[in-house]
């Protein structure tokens, strides 16, 4: 076998030691201690002591037991409740236990000293889930589930940390090695008995096949990353325009609290504001930008530039335009605007509808008049839904096929109900269940990336009819960078015995 990877190499802190930590935040009537490690339940019978019957060690897990913890002079310290776990049914796959203690942060600390006092040793962040997944409990994708489980704000989140850590992603990428395992021990076979001209084991058709197949996976599991991204860190929703125009207002209006400085004067925002907002289930991410318009100021023109930058990275673009003027706002920033929203779902904000003078086309109620916008195109005589004039109709007859135009007053919070409905119809996420497989990790992504540049080397070496040493190096390169997120390995023994298992040569 022509095939060595390279161990990973995992930052593993003293296993040996039995370790405690709060695992509670403060404040709550009920604070908990975790203990974990070999000598967990023995340091723990040390402080504590049962209201009646046995000690700790002699007790059956998955037990409550009532006592009191103890000082050195037989103070009591607090009455708790003592939960036991056995290795290596518990979290870490340790000796386990859990102290119920009273709220309080001075009786959980004096709780703490007595544990460390008798040999304990603070954890690190983190290490009790590094404990898990050193002893098998749960792979490198699953442990970094319970972060975002923990980190969980909306139920989308919830259900797609709740997936991984159950092992909903573990269970796809075992398929996926299965099947790369199957077409890497065909290649293997292929080099291994070349002088056999009279065995054949999978001819290059079979080959491509299953390269297909693994491409497919791949590829759809790469692209739920824009998906898992977006309900993970939230929609990014830029809104941007000129200065004056109603841009901090608005985000102030969205968020239903004061936000953003608001003034009069222009250029008072000059750096980004980005604050998150649940809508329709959906977490967007706001980002208030600085006013564009031609200035001299080194400040505001630094402010101007990652305005521009924070457009290009957004999925929705609110574009504000103050209604008062808003022909000309709309001139003078049409070639700086339009040309970064391609691909991108774009909002006409026709803010300040307040102050337009009664007969003004676009001076009805905004409730009334965007009751038509939601679900039309612009590119329709009837852009806005509003009165229907021949400027409006030139005024927004460039804008992209899917845009929308909205008459709102950020100030008065008119409208505002009509562009939230329409940011959750652009959003467009997939109501997703427990079941759905979606990647939202970055370094996921990454890796799954780099796999199927893999498979797609694989399947090019099989159209050019390559050296099987070749494909199959290509094939190694694949099944390295899916190792990397589940924190396994694959090894010249494991190809063998899928070989052996498989085909059974000989006997």
């Amino acid at each position: 076998m022509r095939f060595k990877k390279q161990e990973n190499i995992v930052n593993i802190q003293q296993t040996e030691d039995t370790i405690c930590a709060i695992a509670t935040a403060q404040g709550g009537a009920i604070g908990t201690i975790r203990v974990s490690g070999a000598q967990a339940i023995t340091i723990t019978d040390r402080i504590f002591t049962p209201a009646s019957g046995k000690p700790l060690a002699e007790r059956k897990p998955y037990t409550l037991t009532f006592g009191h913890i103890l000082s050195p002079e037989g103070e009591v310290i607090d009455e708790v409740l003592v939960s036991l776990f056995r290795a290596p049914h518990s979290y870490t796959g340790e000796d386990s236990v859990e102290i119920s203690c009273h709220g309080s942060s001075y009786i959980l600390q004096q709780v703490m000293q007595l544990l460390i006092k008798n040999g304990c040793r603070a954890a690190g962040p983190g290490e009790y889930t590094q404990r898990a997944f050193l002893n098998g409990k749960m792979d490198l994708s699953q442990a970094e589930a319970v972060a975002d489980l923990i980190a969980s704000t909306s139920a989308a989140t919830h259900r797609m940390a709740m997936n991984q850590m159950r092992g909903g992603f573990s269970r796809e990428l075992s398929a996926l090695r299965e099947k790369l395992l199957h077409l890497t021990s065909l290649m293997e076979l292929e080099l291994d008995f070349s002088d056999h001209e009279e065995l054949e084991f999978a001819d290059r058709s079979e080959l491509e096949e299953i390269a297909r197949q693994i491409e497919q996976v791949i590829s759809h599991l790469v692209d739920t990353f824009s998906v898992g991204n977006a309900l993970k860190n939230g929609v990014p929703v830029a809104i941007v325009g000129e200065t004056n125009a109603g841009k901090s207002t608005l985000l102030n209006a969205l968020l239903n609290e004061e936000r953003a400085i608001v003034s009069d004067i222009h250029g008072t925002t000059r750096d980004v504001i980005e604050d998150t907002m649940n809508l329709g289930g959906v977490t967007f991410r706001f980002i208030d930008t600085a006013g564009i318009r031609d200035t001299t100021d080194t400040i505001e023109n630094l402010g101007i530039e990652r305005s521009f930058q924070k457009l290009e990275q957004a999925n929705i673009v609110l574009w504000v335009i103050d209604a008062t003027c808003a022909e000309e706002q709309y001139r003078e920033l049409a070639e700086k605007i339009l040309p970064r929203c391609e691909g991108k779902h774009l909002v006409i904000v026709l803010n300040k509808s307040d102050l337009l003078p009664s007969g003004n086309a676009y001076s009805s109620s905004s409730d009334s008049m965007n009751q038509n916008i939601i679900g039309k195109k612009t590119g329709t005589p009837n852009v806005t839904g509003l009165e229907s004039t021949s400027s409006t109709h030139r005024m927004f007859s460039n804008l992209p096929e899917d845009a929308r135009v909205i008459l709102l007053s950020a100030k008065q919070k008119e409208g505002i109900s009509q562009l939230q409905k329409q940011l959750v119809d652009f959003a467009a996420l997939p109501d997703l269940s427990q079941n759905d497989v979606v990647v939202s990790n970055i370094r996921h992504y990454e890796a799954l990336s780099r796999a199927l540049e893999s498979i797609h080397r694989v399947q090019d070496g099989l159209a050019m009819h390559l050296s099987g040493d070749l494909v199959s190096q290509d094939l190694r390169e694949c099944l390295f960078h899916l190792a990397e997120i589940v924190g396994g390995e694959i090894t010249t023994d494991e190809v063998l015995g899928n070989i052996f298992k498989h085909f059974c040569i000989g006997k």
